[in-house]
C-alpha cells in the first residue's frame, strides 16, 4: 500500500498544498474546455460554492486556509511530460495543447469570503479560464476539512473498509456471477475525497488487487501515474451552457450533443442524461443521436427506472442495446453497483462511476459540496435534477420558464 503520511500533526503554519498537479482533476473538465474553446471561447460565467448539508464545524473556519491554497494552485502549470500524456489522448488536438501551456488559473477571477458560518466562493469570468477551478476547488475544501481528522484512527477505518471493499469484489468474482457483459467500475472520487494521499491509495489499491473489475479513474493525474484509463466525458455545466448560447432553449440539449459530436466524431460517446429530466433527454435524443452516442450517464433519480427507459428508448428506435452501455454515478458503492449491474447486464453494456464511497469511506460523515455553473453571458442557467435537492438555479422565473418549456411537472 501507498504509505505516504497523512497530513497528522503539522504545525499550524506549515503548508501542505493540497493539489500539486493540474492534472490531478476530473478528465471530463479538459473534454469540455476543449469544444468550449474551439466553439465558444468569448463565454463569460459564473460558478458558486454550495455546501448541502451541515458539516461537523463551520466552514467559515477554513477560510484562510483554503484561500492559501487557491493561491498555491493559481501558481501551478502543466508540465512538458503532462502535456505530452494529455497530448496522447486522441480525442485532444494540437491547438487544445498550445492552450494548456500557456494555461495558468487567475486569482482575480475567485473570490472566497465567510457568509455567516458558511464559505462563499464564486469563480466568475471567461469561462475557459473559471471553469477548471471547480474540482480543484472541492478537493481543496474537503482536505483542508478533514485535516482536523486526519488521524492514525481514521486512516485504520479507511484500510479496513478498502481492504472489505475488495474482498466483495473477490467473492462477486469467486462466485462466477458475470452476466452477459461485464461488472466494470471506476473511480470517480476527486471531488469529495478525504485527501489527495488517500485517493492515490484507494486507485492503487484497486488497480493492483482487483484490475479485472477495476478499469480506470476520472483523476487524470492517478491514471498517468498508474497507467489506467482516464475517464469521462461530459458534466451538467457542458450542457447548460447551451441554455445561454443563442439557440433556442427548447433545443439546447440537441445543439450540446450537435457540438459534441462534431468535436470528437466518435470519441468519448457516453451522455449525461439528467439537465431537464430523463423523458426531456429522451424526447431529444433521436435514432440520430441514439446511433453516434455509444450510451447514457445516469447521475440522479432513481436507477433502475432510468435504465428500464433507456432501453424502452432503445427498443423503440430498433437500436441494438448490446452494442450501447449504461454508466450509473449517482451515489455508489459496491453494493448498490453490483445490484444494477445484475438487472441490467445481460441486456446492456454496463459501466459504474463510484465517488465518495471510494474516496471518502473513513466512518467520518462527508461533505456534500458542489461547485455549479449559475450563470452564462449574463443568462441564467439551470439544472432540473430527477432527484429531489439537486435542482440549481439562483432565478426562480427562469426554473419556471424552463419547466413549462420542457412540459415538467405539468
Amino acid at each position: 500500500m501507498n504509505t505516504q503520511p497523512m497530513p497528522v500533526g503539522q504545525a499550524p503554519d506549515a503548508f501542505v498544498p493540497v493539489v500539486t498537479s493540474l492534472l490531478g482533476t476530473d478528465l471530463y473538465k479538459f473534454t469540455m474546455l476543449q469544444p468550449m474553446l474551439h466553439s465558444m471561447p468569448a463565454n463569460l460565467a459564473e460558478y458558486r460554492f454550495v455546501c448541502r448539508n451541515t458539516p461537523a464545524y463551520p466552514l467559515c473556519e477554513i477560510r484562510d486556509e483554503v484561500e492559501r491554497q487557491i493561491e498555491h494552485l493559481c501558481s501551478l502549470q502543466f508540465t512538458e511530460d503532462e502535456l505530452q500524456y494529455l497530448g496522447g489522448l486522441r480525442y485532444l488536438k494540437s491547438d487544445f495543447i498550445d492552450f494548456l501551456r500557456i494555461f495558468r488559473l487567475q486569482h482575480r477571477y475567485i473570490t472566497v469570503a465567510v457568509d455567516g458560518d458558511d464559505l462563499s466562493i464564486v469563480a466568475k469570468g471567461p469561462q475557459i479560464h473559471v471553469m477548471l477551478f471547480e474540482i480543484f476547488v472541492l478537493a481543496i475544501v474537503n482536505e483542508v476539512y478533514f485535516r482536523r481528522f486526519a488521524t492514525p484512527q481514521a486512516l485504520a477505518e479507511g484500510r479496513k473498509r478498502l481492504s472489505q471493499k475488495v474482498a466483495q469484489l473477490r467473492d462477486f468474482g469467486a462466485r462466477g456471477q458475470q452476466r452477459q457483459h461485464p461488472f466494470e467500475f471506476f473511480d470517480f472520487g476527486v471531488r469529495r475525497r478525504f485527501s489527495a494521499t488517500w485517493q492515490d491509495e484507494v486507485v492503487a489499491t484497486f488497480a493492483r488487487e482487483v484490475p479485472e473489475f477495476f478499469k480506470g479513474t476520472s483523476n487524470v493525474y492517478l491514471a498517468k501515474k498508474y497507467g489506467i484509463v482516464p475517464i469521462g466525458t461530459m458534466a451538467h455545466e457542458y450542457l447548460q451552457t447551451f441554455q445561454a448560447t443563442g439557440v433556442q432553449l427548447k433545443g439546447f440539449q440537441k445543439a450540446a450533443l450537435e457540438n459534441w459530436v462534431q468535436e470528437y466524431r466518435g470519441d468519448l460517446g457516453v451522455a449525461l442524461t439528467d439537465v431537464v429530466g430523463m423523458d426531456a433527454f429522451l424526447a431529444d435524443f433521436d435514432l440520430y443521436f441514439a446511433k453516434l452516442f455509444d450510451g447514457l450517464r445516469h447521475d440522479s433519480g432513481d436507477p433502475v427506472l432510468w435504465g428500464e427507459k433507456a432501453l424502452a428508448h432503445y427498443t423503440r428506435l430498433k437500436v441494438n442495446a448490446h452494442t450501447k452501455r449504461l454508466v450509473f454515478s449517482d451515489g455508489l458503492d459496491i453494493p448498490a453497483a453490483l445490484g444494477l449491474y445484475e438487472h441490467f447486464a445481460d441486456r446492456i453494456q454496463t459501466g459504474f462511476g463510484i465517488g465518495t464511497n471510494l474516496s471518502n469511506d473513513m466512518g467520518l460523515a462527508p461533505l456534500n459540496i458542489v461547485m455549479k455553473l449559475v450563470s452564462c453571458n449574463g443568462q441564467p442557467v439551470a439544472k432540473l435534477s430527477d432527484s429531489p435537492g439537486k435542482t440549481i438555479c439562483d432565478d426562480e422565473t427562469f426554473l419556471a420558464y424552463l419547466r413549462q418549456v420542457f412540459r415538467i411537472g405539468t
